[in-house]
Order: C-alpha cells, then sequence, then structure tokens
C-alpha cells in the first residue's frame, strides 16, 4: 500500500510565482471542470444545438456539479484536507460517491433517450471513475491528469487531428502537479494511461 502523501501547498498569497503557476494550472484545469466542460461540448455537438446543450448540462449535473459540490462539503466539515483531495485514504468516500452520482445520471439519461454521444462519454467516465476508485485502495494515481488525458481523448474521437494540440495539456498539468508535489512521475503517467485507455470507450459505445 502506497504511503504517499502530497504535501500542503502554500495559499496563492504566501506562493512564489512558480507554485502560483502551478496552483493556477491545477485549478483551471481540475477534472470537476474538465468533465463539464466535455459534456457541454460534446452535447452541443451531438446535436447541432441547444438541446444538445441541455443533454451535456443534464450530464454535467451528475458527472461534475454533484461530484464538486460533495468534496466541498467534505472540505466545508473538515473531513477532507482540501479541494483536491491531496490525501488518499481521504479519497475512498467521494470518489464512491461521484461513481454512484455518475452511474444514476446515466440511468437517467437511457431512461430519457438522451443522444448516442453524451450517454458515451459518460460511460466512459464512469469506466475511468471505477478505476481510478479500484487503484486508490492501493496506490494514489492522479486523477488531474486522468481526466484530462480523457478529455482530450473524446476531443479527439470527436474532431479528428485538429484536437491533437490540447495533448500539451497533459504535460502543463503534469509539471503543475510536480511543482506542487502532488504526484510522482509513476503517478501522472498511469493515471494518463488510464484516462486515456479507458476514454477509448466512447468510440466503442456511441
Amino acid at each position: 500500500m502506497s504511503a504517499f502523501t502530497a504535501p500542503p501547498t502554500p495559499p496563492y498569497a504566501e506562493a512564489d510565482a512558480r507554485t502560483r503557476a502551478a496552483k493556477l494550472v491545477s485549478d483551471l484545469l481540475s477534472p470537476g471542470y474538465l468533465v463539464i466542460a466535455l459534456l457541454l461540448v460534446v452535447g452541443w455537438s451531438s446535436t447541432g444545438g441547444p438541446a444538445g446543450l441541455g443533454w451535456g448540462l443534464l450530464a454535467a449535473v451528475f458527472c461534475g456539479f454533484v461530484p464538486l459540490g460533495i468534496i466541498h462539503a467534505g472540505v466545508r466539515r473538515g473531513a477532507l484536507t482540501d479541494k483536491h483531495v491531496r490525501v488518499r485514504r481521504q479519497r475512498l468516500a467521494p470518489l464512491s460517491a461521484g461513481l454512484v452520482s455518475v452511474l444514476a445520471g446515466l440511468t437517467l439519461l437511457a431512461v430519457l433517450g438522451a443522444p448516442g454521444d453524451v450517454s458515451a462519454v459518460v460511460i466512459a467516465m464512469l469506466a475511468g471513475l471505477a478505476c481510478v476508485l479500484a487503484a486508490t485502495f492501493r496506490w494514489q494515481v492522479s486523477v488531474h491528469s486522468a481526466v484530462l488525458t480523457g478529455t482530450v481523448t473524446v476531443l479527439l474521437l470527436c474532431y479528428g487531428r485538429r484536437m491533437l494540440f490540447l495533448a500539451a495539456l497533459v504535460v502543463v498539468v503534469g509539471w503543475a502537479r510536480l511543482v506542487l508535489r502532488a504526484h510522482t512521475v509513476a503517478q501522472l503517467v498511469c493515471g494518463a494511461a488510464l484516462g486515456g485507455v479507458t476514454a477509448l470507450l466512447f468510440e466503442v459505445v456511441r
């Protein structure tokens, strides 16, 4: 079992320029925000208009907003150290609750007849979240890396090579997480591999 625990990071006001930049990258490209953005983009493109955006927003409630709410509530209660949940053992409860929320969202999308691409993204997210949860019992993979790589993979599958430039963000996020000592290189690489592989489910089931 991994004994790795990321150290706390200083607040923006007390951090040097390099650390502030890393914190900003980690915050702006945090998993919850990426999930919401991806579902809105795929939702819009699934129908080419506002109706698809509505489907994406519905999926985002269960896959993004609810999990984010669970984490922020945990931070307020003192059950979680921070919004990125740097302590591995603290991740099990929010990840499990998030898994239930995503599964509930997928069920509702199926009942209501959501566009195939929206449901396919949620299936890929469910698989990725389940893998992260399973790994977390023994180790700590980078959720930032997993979700960003999965997001880039889905966008590549949807829009082709014109989205390839987004792959640079995986490197940028990796740099940020290393600067903050939030993860090891192995945890970042494993997270990216996990996110990329599970995102391929999108193409299989869409």
